[in-house]
């Protein structure tokens, strides 16, 4: 069995959370429904600001930062994908491997997740630029701005991207994964 080490210290972070078998199921509106009210949910109980965004077809990467002393993110993202599968699980509803059928596990997501701890302006500045070229990088569009499942146009608004960044040159100048 995988041991994973999970950042203990400091409080804004980036994930990738991905969907089971990456199926491309997760701009499905039913799902990001349930996602926005699982997260508005979780919230509630368990705050967290949403610093970045973005939701692709089978996979999301996002940014947050929780309270000063609090790195209880992977309860929180439990409690997410929890609500999620509960909402939507029979719509999505695939056979899983055996193992995941003993154990009663959802086929919508994938058990992990990956995160990586914002260490500097700089780091933060880097992650900002991946979520938000992400989708082009993908071909989903030919521009940032095209994108309507993202918090790319927060950032735009606030003057910190041009509304036109993010097109297929940048990938030229961008040195992300």
């Amino acid at each position: 069995m995988s041991r994973f080490r999970r950042a203990n210290h400091g409080n804004t972070f980036f994930f990738t959370v991905v969907s089971y078998h990456r199926r491309p199921i997760l701009c499905d509106a039913v799902i990001r429904t349930a996602l926005r009210e699982a997260i508005q949910s979780v919230r509630r109980i368990q705050p967290f600001a949403i610093d970045g965004w973005v939701l692709l077809p089978d996979h999301l990467h996002c940014i947050w930062t929780l309270p000063p002393d609090d790195t209880d993110f992977s309860q929180r993202w439990l409690q997410i994908k929890h609500r999620v599968s509960y909402t939507c699980g029979d719509l999505y509803r695939v056979r899983g491997s055996d193992a995941a059928v003993r154990r009663g596990e959802s086929t919508i997501w994938q058990r992990r997740f990956w995160e990586h701890q914002i260490r500097s302006e700089a780091d933060m500045q880097c992650h900002m630029d991946y979520i938000h070229f992400n989708p082009v990088k993908h071909g989903h569009v030919a521009m940032a701005a095209e994108w309507p499942y993202s918090t790319f146009w927060r950032y735009a608004k606030a003057g910190i991207y041009a509304a036109d960044w993010g097109g297929r040159p940048e990938i030229e100048r961008l040195d992300v994964e």
